[in-house]
């Protein structure tokens, strides 16, 4: 299993994470509609919206999960934040990164993955918006087009002129 790299700016972007003072907060009805229209519209089981703390990935909203967080060394939202693109992994088991990760050798089982990046104002790294499925997968355009959309709702202070320049 590959360990994800710390983002260059992994203080300041831990430190903003914690001055948002939105870790273990309570679950919003907002953060969970957002989750399960993004759910319908990808035709996937589990839609979350995630934030990478020092140690772990916790979940503000899950669709079809109830799990609350990962250690952050197993967590494949850790390696998207790191990125500019969205983290598209269509097979899990034929991905070098992650074929011998145990979420996906053992419970839940992940079997693919896209991932977005939620970023602050200043383009730090907070956290995904993603989308999970227990079976391969390809992800085209319109649905890495429709979670960069999600990422937009979960953060709109972020301005983009289009999807595209998201993608």
């Amino acid at each position: 299993m590959q360990i994800a790299p710390l983002a260059p700016n992994e203080e300041d972007r831990l430190a903003l994470l914690h001055a948002l003072d939105i870790l273990d907060t309570p679950r919003e009805p907002v953060f969970d509609l957002i989750t399960s229209l993004a759910a319908q519209a990808l035709r996937v089981p589990v839609v979350l919206v995630s934030l990478v703390d020092r140690d772990r990935q916790w979940f503000k909203s899950s669709y079809g999960f109830d799990i609350r967080q990962f250690d952050r060394q197993s967590a494949f939202c850790a390696h998207c934040i790191v990125q500019d693109p969205p983290l598209v992994i269509p097979d899990t088991l034929i991905d070098d990164r992650f074929f011998d990760n145990p979420l996906v050798t053992g419970t839940p089982g992940i079997r693919s993955y896209a991932g977005v990046a939620i970023r602050s104002l200043k383009g730090l790294p907070l956290g995904t918006v993603c989308a999970v499925g227990w079976e391969p997968r390809e992800f085209d355009e319109a649905d890495i087009g429709c979670l960069c959309q999600a990422g937009l709702l979960v953060n709109p202070g972020v301005k983009a002129q289009s999807v595209k320049e998201l993608i």
